[in-house]
């Protein structure tokens, strides 16, 4: 029996019916890549999976149904919302918090907070919803990623993170690759493609592909980039600055590092300008 079973799940929201007999086993060591359009049911499989939602069909997490024994299962459970959350409280009393329903150190959820580049004890009497995107985002996942879970539920989890974040949220997903099991939603392949080892697609609330893919990619891995224009252009450097490129020869040239897990995210970029183009280049830096 798997980690995770999900056995003939369906959900109905009034007439509309949104999950249509969901069968899906998930074993620790998978990093799933949970992918469909908007609409597909991602977010409703998800919060079925939480115990969030009550559904037709079973769905347990190590043998456990999470609307039954909701405490325990989420002890088990990290998860980063897509959308933050819009809680009044400040940043210490929610790490506070959050670590008191996992009996887990808050200061370990400080630091990784650091690690992503947040200051948290900076922060603490600073009201959560009135933090930048970019900040919560940081903090949603110091406080999931800074216990002891053996389940990671990520939604879109690095949308409003800058390079240099998403570089360090990979590092801090590379440490748990073996131990935990992972799903990833997003509604764009290429933003998690080089995370995950496993790809499951739904379309219309069913699943509509369910394969392993190559897991080639070190999570930790670093580009050392070279991106060179026919003519230079502010368009371009305004989206290029972004990743922390820096300009030679006039803007002419970026020269800039890329995490190896971003790398179809920014060669999509890239083709944006594809007019603009004369040459790129990736070269592997090695692990940092």
């Amino acid at each position: 029996m798997s980690m995770i079973e999900l056995q003939q799940v369906t959900k109905k929201f009034r007439r509309h019916q949104v999950l249509k007999g969901i069968d899906l086993g998930i074993d620790r060591g998978d990093r799933v890549a949970l992918v469909g359009s908007n609409g597909a049911g991602k977010t409703t499989l998800i919060r079925c999976l939480l115990g969030e939602y009550n559904c037709g069909g079973s769905v347990t997490i190590d043998g456990q149904a999470p609307r039954q024994h909701r405490t325990e299962v989420l002890r088990k459970v990290g998860f980063v919302p897509q959308i933050s959350p819009p809680l009044k409280m400040p940043v210490g009393q929610l790490i506070t918090f959050a670590a008191g329903v996992c009996d887990s150190d808050p200061a370990r959820m400080e630091e990784v907070a650091d690690h992503l580049g947040l200051d948290a004890r900076a922060i603490r009497h600073q009201a959560f919803n009135k933090l930048s995107g970019g900040m919560k985002q940081k903090l949603l996942i110091s406080v999931a990623l800074g216990r002891d879970c053996e389940l990671l539920v990520l939604d879109e989890p690095a949308a409003n993170l800058d390079p240099e974040a998403r570089h360090r949220f990979f590092e801090l997903l590379a440490e748990r690759k073996e131990r935990a099991a992972m799903i990833i939603s997003s509604h764009r392949l290429d933003e998690v493609a080089a995370l995950v080892n496993r790809v499951v697609e739904m379309d219309q609330g069913r699943i509509v592909l369910d394969d392993h893919v190559a897991d080639d990619v070190a999570m930790t891995s670093v580009l050392a980039s070279r991106v060179e224009l026919v003519r230079p252009s502010d368009a371009f450097a305004a989206s290029i600055e972004r990743w922390g490129f820096e300009a030679r020869e006039g803007g002419l040239a970026w020269e800039g590092r890329v995490a190896g897990p971003d790398r179809l995210r920014f060669l999509g970029m890239l083709s944006r300008y594809a007019a603009l183009l004369k040459g790129i280049h990736l070269q592997e830096a090695g692990d940092e």
